[in-house]
């Protein structure tokens, strides 16, 4: 043999699966996805980032995302320029005795979400409310002025 062809061998041969390639390109995507996503690190940082609800009812604003278990003197939420933060702390102690054993156990877990409002509010008149883990916030927009056309003499 010279040039460097090889003998064909029946054996070798693969047929090939279209559906193969797409399954490993979804892959792909997959440990893609996985690696820019918060699920992972939220273990890692110990800081959980709920999920928002943003909806423009005209004249508000208002957000919503799930606090399980958060009482409402451990929640911030502060606007500014149109950026809202909110931020949780949740703590819990347990204790139970069995057979001369006492087990105490105590967690703790934070919760942290920062988002861009989709237009210009006003903290003043804004209302919050934590009914069974879920975080309502209502923030009136802000009244822009209109625009006064100027004549050129």
């Amino acid at each position: 043999m010279r040039f460097g062809l090889t003998r064909w061998n029946p054996a070798r041969v693969t047929r090939w699966d279209p559906f193969d390639e797409m399954r490993q390109v979804q892959d792909q995507i997959n440990d893609m996805i996985k690696e820019m996503s918060l699920g992972e690190k939220w273990s890692e940082s110990g800081i959980l980032a709920p999920l928002v609800d943003v909806k423009d009812e005209g004249t508000n604003i208002t957000v919503t995302t799930d606090l399980p278990g958060v009482d409402k003197k451990d929640v911030d939420i502060d606007i500014r320029d149109n950026v809202m933060s909110i931020s949780a702390r949740c703590g819990r102690e347990s204790e139970s005795t069995d057979e001369g054993y006492t087990r105490r156990e105590r967690t703790y877990s934070m919760f942290s979400r920062t988002l861009t409002l989709p237009s210009a509010v006003t903290s003043e008149g804004a209302k919050a409310r934590l009914e069974n883990g879920v975080l309502t916030v209502t923030i009136p927009k802000q009244q822009l002025e209109e625009k006064q056309r100027i004549m050129i003499e």
